[in-house]
């Protein structure tokens, strides 16, 4: 990548997203944020420049930069990617960092976030806009859709396939060939040895159902 990049979103991940494009010696022109108590403050030096609907800036992504979207929510993650292909025709960019293990063989869309120590096993798709936190494994053979977050040092075996919009907290195990369904929520240090149905919410070792209060 040889363009600089506008980091939208200055909270969460945005600060790791910014030492991964400067391991990577990629330049990070600045961020932008809807918080205005954010504005005129620095993130590693780096300013934070305005709004994310700021024409002095945005302008220039797809000419002189790129964007990355560093909000953890898939709604704003989603927001976000619709207005930069209606007003800058472009998708936002991949912050991969350089200690992530990804073989050859593996499929990665665009505007995913996969941080250190995470491995990707060979023949894995993964979609776009997705958040692999820190020492995540992924088997071979898995299919992971857009806006997918997995919490740091989840297992994911293989031939998983895990819908879209879908949470995974930190340190869940899937046993292989478990289907996740679209925004299905995995509680962080579950044991998955079954599918999980659409917008169903498990916890557990073995995962099962967190049934709603009838009260």
């Amino acid at each position: 990548m040889e363009k600089p990049v506008i980091i939208f979103g200055a909270k969460g991940i945005a600060k790791s997203s910014l030492e991964i494009f400067q391991i990577n010696q990629v330049t990070v022109y600045g961020f932008l944020d809807d918080d205005k108590s954010m504005h005129q403050k620095t993130i590693n030096d780096v300013p934070v420049l305005g709004l994310t609907d700021d024409q002095r800036f945005t302008k220039l992504i797809g000419k002189k930069c790129e964007a990355f979207i560093a909000y953890d929510d898939y709604k704003i993650r989603s927001h976000m990617t619709k207005m930069l292909i209606e007003s800058r025709k472009v998708m936002p960019v991949n912050a991969i960092h350089d200690k992530a293990l990804i073989t050859k063989s593996v499929d990665i869309g665009h505007g995913n976030f996969i941080n250190a120590n995470s491995i990707i096993g060979s023949g894995s798709i993964i979609g776009q806009h997705c958040i692999i936190h820190s020492g995540v494994i992924i088997e071979q053979d898995v299919v992971i859709e857009d806006f997918v977050q997995i919490g740091a040092g989840s297992i994911i075996n293989t031939g998983v396939i895990i819908e879209k919009k879908a949470f995974i907290g930190s340190g869940v195990v899937i046993i292989a060939g478990v289907t996740i369904g679209t925004g299905a929520r995995i509680g962080a240090g579950s044991v998955v040895i079954s599918n999980v149905e659409k917008k169903e919410t498990v916890f557990g070792n073995p995962a099962s159902e967190i049934k709603k209060s009838s009260s």
